[in-house]
């Protein structure tokens, strides 16, 4: 299993910004998520995972605001981290990331408590409304509630 990646300016928490765990099997687009979204003075990632066990784990003890979840993991997928980490702790917002459009995928993931489940494809713009709690605008989005 590969640890948790802890950016270095996540030391502690900074008043007033999204905590944010970047969750992905595929280490290139972790940490392109975390290299696009680090500048966001609004945002501060708190860490990185590989799969949802670790995911959840990480969730756990890090109590982030929001988590961006892969939904095709190993070990643990997204839909079922979501569902562990929504039934434990409610008041984290999880946004699905998947790359395929697929309203059913999409729906199931939503039952598990996710409040957004975004295509890969989409653009920056409709990630940033996600993350931060408001109603995308971006047709990459599959499902919303805010």
């Amino acid at each position: 299993m590969t640890e948790p990646q802890f950016p270095p300016s996540s030391p502690g928490k900074i008043e007033g910004r999204i905590r944010l765990l970047v969750v992905d099997d595929h280490i290139v687009m972790r940490q392109g998520l975390s290299t696009i979204l680090d500048p966001h003075p609004d945002i501060e990632i708190v860490a990185e995972a590989s799969d949802g066990e670790s995911a959840v784990r990480l969730a756990r003890k890090l109590k982030p605001d929001v988590i961006l979840m892969d939904i095709g993991m190993p070990r643990v997928n997204g839909i079922e981290a979501t569902r562990i980490i929504h039934s434990e702790m409610p008041e984290i917002r999880i946004v699905g990331l998947s790359m395929f459009e697929d309203s059913e995928v999409a729906s199931i993931l939503m039952e598990a408590g996710a409040s957004a489940c975004l295509t890969k494809s989409g653009n920056l713009d409709g990630l940033l409304a996600a993350i931060r709690g408001e109603r995308p605008k971006d047709s990459a989005v599959n499902g919303s509630k805010t």
